[in-house]
């Protein structure tokens, strides 16, 4: 029988280079493989996985929601739909606002733009976003997106979209020495990036607050200095919480850290939306954007939009959340995974820096010279020693996840105490292994 390494495209991988093994089953925060082994999840797959691998609440849900009714399009009523929107709009805190679902995370930033650019009469404004970042390999998405992967596939001023340098205190675009000036600053090329074109032309700001697969972590001025810059220019601040949401970072958005003073005017969600055990994605629109568009046709649509599956499967993912307390659980052992990340920078100069903290996502920065600061591969290409680390790491039965120069470190949230100890264990043997001192 023909593999699946020749028959199916994977993505962001030559094809040549797939060679992975089959994954047959879950629980909790571990793998189960066809050949018999157990793997340890250290990276929720692709950051997603927050519930971890197979929640029995939301296998009950999908099965009973397929016994009841498996899809009706969006133009009819569904239960599970409305249940979920209802919910959205209650944890974000968005009274009198509405939700489109999506997907997946990439076509929810798309429905974002389009949202907001309808909204507000701007068609054709221009969308600010930030380099280093990911929105998602659609075409707008990658637009969207300052991601060295997708340059050579999409040209950005074409899509009505410009960067401005991100918040990367570690590598301060603006020269600061200082992580809090380095937020600001990233804040204020914001600012100046709309008074360049006009706030008239601009339709909106997106950019995530917190996690993302570029492994930047802003610091804590950066947030509340970028809402405060687009409410004074009266531009719409889009979150881009796919990665960021539903506890990765100890909040149920990463934005809500920062109170009043951080609320976005839209959220786009995906991943953590279902424990990523359906493929669902959502916007999360304010009260004044949902008003905007009360008496306008909605030029939009997706046949799957809501799909009354997916939909089941978010609303018993969030009573899984709060029933087993996850969100409060990620920010307590997130604090103690950034507490025992610095101590394996104390004893492994390679690491340049430890990011994170606020909840079960953090990024090691591996360096050449600490010093210096000198990166061990251009970005983003990975080091050949960072490789084999990964790879011995998989042998022992424990998958981190990486990029670049980055290890990232964002198991699930269920994750027992003692695995994640003995995961970090095994990573310090590593490091001393694969980076001697």
């Amino acid at each position: 029988m023909t593999g699946e390494r020749d028959t199916v495209l994977h993505s962001w991988c030559a094809q040549s280079a797939w060679n992975a093994p089959t994954v047959v089953g879950g629980a909790g925060a571990w793998l189960h493989l066809e050949d018999g082994r157990r793997v340890l999840d250290m990276s929720s797959l692709a950051e997603c996985s927050n519930l971890g691998h197979q929640h029995p609440r939301v296998v009950a849900a999908i099965r009973s929601q397929a016994e009841q009714l498996c899809f009706v399009t969006n133009a009819w009523g569904a239960k599970p739909r409305a249940d979920l929107a209802a919910r959205l709009l209650e944890l974000s805190g968005f009274e009198g606002g509405r939700v489109f679902f999506t997907l997946g995370g990439a076509d929810a930033n798309e429905h974002a733009v389009k949202i907001v650019r309808q909204a507000f009469g701007k068609p054709k404004g221009v969308m600010v976003a930030r380099d280093r970042s990911y929105h998602g390999s659609t075409h707008l998405a990658m637009a969207l997106s300052g991601d060295a992967r997708t340059r050579a596939m999409i040209d950005p001023d074409a899509m009505g979209v410009t960067h401005v340098e991100p918040p990367y205190a570690y590598r301060c675009p603006f020269g600061s020495k200082d992580a809090a000036e380095c937020g600001e600053l990233a804040a204020a090329a914001i600012g100046q990036r709309i008074d360049h074109f006009g706030a008239d032309r601009v339709a909106a700001v997106i950019v995530e607050p917190n996690a993302g697969s570029n492994g930047i972590v802003a610091p804590d001025s950066y947030w509340p200095a970028v809402r405060r810059i687009t409410r004074q220019r009266s531009i719409p601040l889009i979150a881009d919480e796919v990665m960021s949401g539903f506890g990765r970072c100890g909040e149920w958005f990463a934005w809500q850290r920062h109170g009043e003073a951080g609320r976005p005017d839209a959220i786009t969600l995906a991943k953590g939306l279902t424990g990523a055990m359906m493929p669902l994605g959502a916007v999360v629109v304010s009260r004044e954007i949902a008003a905007r568009l009360e008496h306008q046709v909605l030029v939009t649509g997706l046949t799957y939009c809501g799909h009354p599956l997916s939909c089941a499967a978010g609303v018993a993912a969030i009573d899984a959340y709060r029933e087993g307390g996850l969100i409060e659980r990620s920010r307590h052992l997130g604090a103690g995974l950034a507490r025992a990340l610095r101590r394996l920078a104390e004893r492994h100069p390679v690491i340049g820096d430890v990011r994170g903290g606020h909840g079960l996502f953090a990024v090691l920065e591996l360096v050449a010279d600490r010093d210096t600061r000198e990166p061990l591969a251009p970005w983003p290409q990975t080091p050949p020693a960072l490789a084999s680390l990964l790879q011995a790491a998989l042998d022992e039965g424990v998958s981190f996840g990486a990029r670049g120069n980055l290890i990232l470190v964002a198991p699930p949230l269920v994750i027992d105490e003692r695995d994640l100890a003995d995961a970090l264990a095994l990573l310090d043997l590593l490091l001393a292994r694969f980076f001697p001192a």
